[in-house]
């Protein structure tokens, strides 16, 4: 605590006092309500009639269920542009030059590769919001998936649409997990030719799972204190322990298909040195208060799978508690200077650009959540087409039966 601040004194939230009343927060909800939950049941409708093509033709299902995703990704998009804008600020190393980029009117583009697993620091609710929205921006957001806590199942419409997503769902016990979540991962790495199939067979993929399990809290801080002094290892100061199981098993299943994961390390403005992401950045505070975060701060980095030591459990435990000291590091970086390190360097080919084209570092980006149009907003609508066409259909044929 700040030696200024007087003990019991209320803590200054970072985005300032709140900026709606009462009744606006209440006409701020309802109409969030209204656009998200009427979304969300838009293409849920949307998939519940196309999930019977999984019993005719799988390929096309998976096909559905990506389109299904993509109308999810641009309306988690243009939710958070409406109800939070916030800025985001991103950054990377040498690893990633040239796979980020600023379009002339603002926007960053990613160019990812089509499959990766993705790992982050876990500190706030919304986190993978912003990841999904880095997804978009890559044309990848109709392949995101999500390692998740099983009880998340049972959100009533979102949790259904979510198993219909394919993401995975672990209980945190490991006997239990491990046969479920190989399935998962077999049939992430299974073949096959349908519309919107990857190169030889392979669906595009972005796989995203958090290691330290939960997000950043003052229990969770504690747990992870306990944890690393059982073990003997130092704990961090700007995040948790990383649990190496998961991540390890993913890998390992996915090893043949993958060439990389990337590694985002996520700051958010003004948070005081003691006090959690979780307990300022609410539901009701970033969507109905209007106190988002006042930017949110990425900094990327990839690594080979060759240079991973999948093979040998302990040898991955300790390369994977270096990676997450290095992202001690960076966020203590942030801490002091506002601004996570950038690469602003060139080269000729560092493999994400193809060698007639030099590869430049992005620098420091600042950007927002958005989408590339506006009318890309209809696309949320998309899932149900089908349903309305039928409907239409069958009205049509009804009534040239009786009037012939």
């Amino acid at each position: 605590m700040d030696a200024t601040e007087s003990i019991g004194a209320p803590r200054r939230h970072p985005a300032g006092p709140p900026r709606h009343n009462v009744l606006v927060q209440a006409i701020r909800l309802i109409s969030f309500v209204i656009y998200f939950g009427g979304g969300c049941a838009v293409i849920h409708l949307g998939q519940l009639p196309l999930a019977l093509s999984y019993f005719v033709n799988k390929d096309y299902f998976y096909a559905f269920m990506a389109l299904c995703k993509q109308s999810f990704g641009i309306l988690i998009t243009t939710m958070t542009q409406w109800w939070s804008p916030t800025k985001i600020r991103i950054s990377g190393d040498e690893s990633v030059r040239g796979e980020l980029r600023q379009t002339e009117d603002g926007r960053v583009e990613c160019d990812f590769p089509y499959r990766l697993v993705m790992i982050a620091n876990h500190q706030i609710y919304t986190e993978w919001i912003y990841l999904w929205w880095i997804a978009y921006t890559a044309r990848m957001h109709g392949h995101f998936y999500i390692i998740l806590k099983e009880s998340l199942k049972q959100i009533p419409v979102l949790g259904w649409a979510m198993q219909l997503f394919g993401f995975i769902f672990l209980a945190r016990n490991w006997e239990r997990d491990r046969p479920r979540f190989q399935h998962r991962l077999r049939k992430l790495n299974s073949r096959h030719n349908g519309p919107m199939s990857g190169p030889e067979g392979l669906d595009p993929m972005w796989l995203l799972l958090f290691p330290e399990g939960t997000n950043l809290s003052a229990n969770s801080r504690n747990s992870s204190e306990k944890w690393a002094n059982k073990n003997g290892l130092r704990d961090f100061d700007h995040c948790l322990l990383p649990r190496a199981t998961g991540l390890l098993f993913c890998l390992q299943e996915l090893d043949r298909t993958l060439d990389y994961i990337y590694d985002c390390t996520i700051a958010y403005e003004g948070i005081p040195h003691g006090q959690f992401g979780e307990e300022l950045f609410t539901l009701r505070g970033t969507y109905l208060e209007g106190r988002p975060p006042k930017s949110v701060n990425m900094h990327w980095r990839k690594f080979a799978l060759p240079q991973i030591p999948l093979n040998d459990p302990k040898a991955f435990e300790q390369w994977l508690y270096e990676r997450w000291k290095e992202k001690d590091d960076l966020l203590e970086y942030y801490q002091r200077t506002g601004n996570f390190p950038a690469d602003e360097g060139k080269d000729k080919w560092n493999g994400a650009v193809s060698p007639d084209k030099v590869a430049c570092g992005a620098g420091h980006i600042e950007t927002e959540v958005r989408p590339a149009r506006t009318r890309e907003v209809l696309q949320i609508l998309l899932p149900v087409a089908p349903i309305v066409l039928i409907y239409y259909l069958l009205r049509i044929i009804i009534s040239w039966f009786r009037s012939g």
